[in-house]
């Protein structure tokens, strides 16, 4: 079944979790296939059962039957069932099995915006340096990152698209700088709104190696159609590799700028 929902445009599933979501996603469509197909027939029954020309004047008595009322239970318990035992328990699977212990975690500050996402890395150190709304500069610093007044901030990696490693725990923390947004990544079956003034965790693991987007799906404003970064996940060593390089870059780019002051 889930290999059709694939064939009719279903995002690959590169998550570790992915298969519960879709899972979720199969037995949803089940229902609504049921209910369509029972309400169907209903409806056509009843265009023949009581139309005109077997029925030339109104009954006003009606149908005194509990019928429908039975069916509409039977919907709501076929919809309490699926919350109970398939919703909850992903999501209860997902906020007890947070990796906040996990030291090889890859931590990732998401910085929303209108209309663009922003990726804040921790650098070689593991560290994420402070950041001040005041410092935030358009196409410079998009984070605010403190790096005069933080050490920890000097070596950090701050881009508009999310490079990510392949089986490795992500931890990413979501915050706005304006409006409400919503973190959408549909291979890796990630959706989490983003609230301003929040600071909102979300994880996920990576098991296929693949280019993917990230997307909002929150209406954020007119540019919300363009809100949109791409998405890599490469192997191990091609993400430690940029990583160590692309850290170090920044921390000699930080060190040219502290040296230039002085001056």
């Amino acid at each position: 079944m889930l290999e059709l929902f694939h064939s009719w445009g279903l995002p690959i599933d590169a998550s570790e979790h992915g298969h519960a979501i879709d899972g979720l996603l199969v037995w949803i469509h089940w229902i609504m296939l049921v209910l369509f197909v029972g309400w169907g027939l209903v409806f056509t029954y009843i265009l023949i059962r009581f139309r005109q020309k077997k029925n030339p004047t109104a009954d006003y008595t009606g149908v005194k039957s509990h019928a429908s009322s039975y069916l509409e239970v039977s919907v709501a318990v076929l919809e309490i069932l699926l919350l109970v035992f398939i919703s909850l328990p992903i999501w209860a699977t997902r906020v007890q099995g947070f990796p906040e212990d996990d030291a090889s975690a890859l931590q990732i500050r998401v910085v929303a915006e209108q209309f663009a996402w922003n990726f804040h890395y921790s650098g070689s150190d593991g560290i994420l340096g402070a950041t001040r709304p005041g410092l935030i500069v358009a196409g410079e610093n998009p984070v605010g990152l403190d790096i005069k007044g933080d050490p920890h901030a000097a070596d950090d990696i701050v881009r508009s698209k999310l490079l990510l490693p392949v089986d490795r725990n992500v931890i990413v923390r979501l915050v706005s700088k304006d409006v409400i947004h919503c973190f959408s990544v549909p291979t890796l079956r990630v959706k989490q709104d983003v609230i301003p003034g929040s600071v909102i965790p979300q994880w996920f693991r990576a098991v296929k190696v693949h280019d993917g987007f990230v997307g909002c799906a929150q209406l954020c404003g007119l540019g919300h159609y363009k809100m949109k970064s791409d998405l890599s996940v490469v192997s191990p060593e091609e993400f430690d590799a940029w990583y160590e390089t692309t850290s170090a870059q920044a921390a000699a780019v930080a060190a040219s700028a502290e040296d230039e002051d002085e001056w």
